[in-house]
């Protein structure tokens, strides 16, 4: 079911009227929004729905921006998720077997381990559960625009872009970059400024964002909703209203994307000469493009201070908010492991080599807890029972809005459409009712 959205006290009822509660509601602020829908008997017909994931417009009453709930405290869907029931659990889920060491104790709110040639979901903790992506979500941004924009194509950053906060390459509208260039800087260095061009070169931030969501929506990514290109939340000054995925769904997205030669080489890259305007020096030497060298922050790759034998690729990310992120592929013996992690409390190399190990030494011992659904299965995907993370059609948070839209599920998702089925039910009442009256009115006459 697609993601519903229903206006409190700022908009209409879905019949095109506006309930007396709604109004009293309104005036009594967002607690009395609460209130009311605690007054509320749900129809049985609602319940079907009640997890499904509704948008809520409140007013914007004060300076500082409203945000979501707090996505690192958001549960596991309830209804049977994409992969499996047992990806449903939120502790650690592991099928033992003889002779498998225990999976590794590690500090991370969620992760998850796969043979990324199987699919198979080998062991996790709260696989589905919704947290801040951080930079992990550039592997998406990466996944959406390679097949998109030509890596030779010239690209001039706005001074926006250049302005964004957090990690940069040092972008200038003062010269044009190729595509490919750019994405060697997001991807090695994690470049938000990088990103942010990127997105722009794909049309706007909002049309990226569009499209990163739909990219999601396709790889069965259900939990997964692109706030940024870049994955800033609001710790670092960009006033995002949310965004989240799940160590799931980053195990989706990088198996998806190392398909993609480009993508995997991006991923590779250790070292990588960024082009620049040439200093005074260099414009003496007759050099019109200086440049300088970039590093990758992927420090689990060859040659690199926690070099893990095999790795293929990965992405870390750190927010305030969101703590230490890190997704990865290692390949030993003609196997594949992806690992991710979320909402860590350390840099995460020597966790994600733990994960690794483990994964690598169950591999083919263990029973799958769940799998990696491939793109395509999609009636194993609407078991999820939550579409692909959507935008509200409102302007950006750095626009001048006066709204301010929060994520709300489950049982509050249901009242509200409940409101909507008992309006619908008690008009139409009404309505008979005073049909019969003029009826027995006219019969007296």
């Amino acid at each position: 079911m697609g993601v519903g959205r229903l206006r409190v006290g700022s908009g209409s009822a879905p019949t095109g009227k506006r309930s007396v509660e709604s109004l009293r509601a309104e005036r009594r602020g967002p607690a009395g929004v609460r209130r009311a829908l605690t007054r509320v008997t749900i129809p049985v017909a609602a319940a079907s729905v009640a997890a499904a994931p509704v948008l809520v417009a409140a007013p914007a009453t004060a300076a500082a921006p409203v945000t979501a709930v707090p996505v690192d405290a958001a549960p596991s869907p309830t209804a049977e998720p994409v992969g499996g029931p047992q990806l449903a659990a939120r502790g650690v889920v592991v099928n033992a077997a003889p002779g498998v060491p225990a999976v590794p104790k590690i500090k991370a709110s969620s992760w998850l381990i796969a043979d990324a040639d199987t699919g198979e979901v080998l062991a996790a903790r709260d696989p589905h559960g919704r947290y801040l992506p951080a930079s992990t979500i550039k592997t998406l941004t990466a996944l959406t625009l390679i097949p998109k924009l030509d890596p030779n194509r010239l690209v001039r950053p706005s001074q926006k872009a250049c302005d964004v906060e957090g990690t940069k390459v040092g972008l200038t509208p003062k010269m044009q970059y190729k595509v490919s260039d750019l994405f060697h800087a997001m991807l090695m260095m994690s470049a938000n400024d990088a990103a942010y061009t990127l997105a722009e070169a794909d049309g706007g931030v909002r049309k990226t964002l569009a499209d990163m969501n739909a990219e999601a929506k396709r790889i069965n990514a259900r939990d997964t909703l692109a706030g940024s290109p870049n994955g800033l939340d609001k710790d670092l000054g960009l006033d995002v209203r949310t965004q989240h995925t799940s160590a799931y769904d980053l195990a989706l997205i990088l198996r998806e994307g190392m398909k993609n030669p480009q993508y995997r080489a991006y991923m590779q890259a250790i070292d990588f000469h960024f082009p620049a305007p040439p200093t005074k020096k260099e414009r003496k030497k007759g050099k019109k493009v200086g440049g300088y060298p970039i590093h990758t922050h992927n420090h689990m790759l060859a040659g690199e201070r926690a070099a893990y034998a095999g790795m293929v690729g990965g992405k870390n990310g750190y927010t305030i908010a969101a703590k230490q992120t890190f997704v990865a592929e290692a390949r030993r013996g003609g196997h594949t492991i992806v690992i991710s992690l979320m909402r860590a409390d350390r840099p995460p190399s020597p966790y994600a080599a733990k994960l690794l190990d483990w994964g690598f030494a169950a591999r083919g011992k263990v029973r799958p807890v769940g799998a990696l659904v491939p793109p395509g299965e999609v009636e194993q995907a609407k078991k999820d029972g939550h579409a692909g993370g959507v935008l509200p059609d409102a302007p950006l948070a750095s626009d001048d809005s006066s709204r301010r839209w929060l994520l709300v599920g489950g049982g509050a998702a249901g009242a509200l459409l409940a409101i909507a089925v008992l309006f619908v039910v008690l008009r139409r009442r009404r309505r008979l009712e005073a049909a019969r009256s003029a009826s027995i009115a006219r019969r007296v006459r």
